[in-house]
């Protein structure tokens, strides 16, 4: 027994197994932990993994790259007086030891053909379930590989990409068709789907337009967007001394990529505190740990050749405990740096909407209800639906519209039965 078996068995036979577990009841898609946890102690693996795989197609990814210390880890009854149970690490070991095991015969497909547009979390999760049905299934992906946010968003120091490889051989393996490079919109439109006979068709396409910050020199040459940085970083030439602006998982994705990339001296500009960021404490203090330098309380106003004009905040507390943050008028100054990565959040581009008719959106964003857009036989969720959310979030909503695609399909088929 190696020794990540050896810490994965020790921190099984720590677990209580809680018949009212906390852990699991903070998963946003309800991993049955306790059962899961009881069944690698009594060594049945497999049968821990399928459980795990059944419930979410994407545990092996998700046991990477969740906010564990605000779903299970942070619930876990063991860390009230001690050390929580680290099922993540639990989760991981099994996931990846199944998937190296899994395979799949073809199944027999039925009459009707699905089309998922975009393969990120959403995209793949429905893809599974609904090829395990035997509907005909076509992922049309504008990348050259399926992954979406997951390859093109989240680095491989954080997420493999190998894993996302192992997925796409399962999914071919199901008789899934993937379309890479292939955009739908403009050309391929939503009425040619359907023309073509797809029963019902899926948007998953994400959140791959980035926020501006709005300020004056954005559209200079030191300028970049973090969602296109991360795509392909080795094609960017950011200098020695780079800002990234931001406090979210991204920005320290971003911070992190940067150092990997050159940058001998990177710093996150924000204009809060520490307590305030949307980033995981993890992926904070890993990022201080390679280095990372903060400028907090400081919120930028323009960017220059020279680098970045900061102006410091601060946070004032009325009386009734409410807080916010003023700028300090007067405390401008000039951060020097070579390069400057914006990190504050992503929008859809709305390719479909905008070449194809039908569509209601809200902000940006699809407007759906139950899954179904206001355009007859499409769905969506994931980003596109909510805005920037978790993985497991995306993947616990996926879930439902899968459903609600495989009912629709069977009510047609039921109405054209009948006529």
């Amino acid at each position: 027994m190696n020794k990540d078996s050896e810490f994965i068995l020790s921190e099984a036979n720590r677990c209580l197994l809680c018949k009212n577990a906390k852990c699991q009841m903070k998963c946003p898609i309800n991993t049955e932990i306790p059962e899961v946890i009881k069944l690698y102690r009594e060594g049945e693996v497999h049968k821990a993994g399928e459980i795990l795989f059944k419930n979410n197609p994407l545990s092996a990814i998700c046991s990477i790259i969740c906010p564990h210390e605000n779903q299970c880890k942070g619930n876990c009854i063991k860390g009230i007086k001690g050390e929580p149970i680290e099922f993540y690490e639990i989760e991981n070991y099994i996931s990846e030891e199944y998937l190296k095991n899994l395979s799949f015969e073809p199944e027999k497909k039925l009459k009707d053909r699905i089309a998922i547009v975009g393969s990120g979390p959403a995209g793949i999760t429905i893809a599974f379930i609904l090829a395990q049905k035997g509907y005909k299934v076509t992922i049309f992906e504008k990348n050259e590989k399926i992954g979406g946010v997951l390859r093109y968003g989240i680095p491989e120091f954080r997420l493999p990409k190998n894993i996302l490889d192992r997925i796409q051989e399962l999914l071919i393996q199901l008789g899934v068709k993937i379309r890479p490079s292939t955009l739908i919109g403009p050309v391929l439109t939503i009425d040619k789907l359907f023309e073509d006979g797809y029963k019902a068709i899926f948007i998953g396409t994400g959140v791959w337009n980035p926020r501006k910050l709005n300020i004056k020199g954005e559209s200079f040459g030191n300028a970049h967007y973090a969602i296109d940085y991360l795509k392909s970083p080795s094609v960017y030439n950011l200098g020695k001394k780079v800002v990234v602006i931001g406090a979210g998982n991204t920005a320290m994705d971003s911070a992190r990529t940067a150092k990997r990339h050159g940058a001998d001296d990177v710093t996150i500009v924000y204009r809060k505190g520490f307590e305030d960021m949307a980033a995981t404490k993890h992926e904070i203090e890993e990022a201080k740990e390679e280095g990372i330098k903060f400028e907090l309380y400081k919120a930028p106003l323009e960017i220059v050749d020279e680098g970045l004009i900061l102006r410091e905040t601060e946070k004032v507390v009325n009386e009734k405990g409410e807080s916010k943050i003023i700028d300090k008028e007067g405390s401008e100054a000039l951060y020097e740096c070579e390069s400057i990565i914006i990190a504050i959040s992503q929008a859809p581009k709305n390719v479909i909407v905008v070449n194809n008719a039908g569509f209601m959106t809200a902000n940006g964003l699809l407007v759906t209800h139950k899954g179904q857009t206001t355009r007859e036989g499409v769905f969506a969720s994931g980003d596109v639906v909510t805005g920037s959310k978790t993985v497991v979030q995306a993947i616990a909503d996926a879930k439902i519209v899968a459903e609600a695609m495989d009912e629709y399909c069977n009510k047609l088929n039921s109405i054209n039965n009948d006529i």
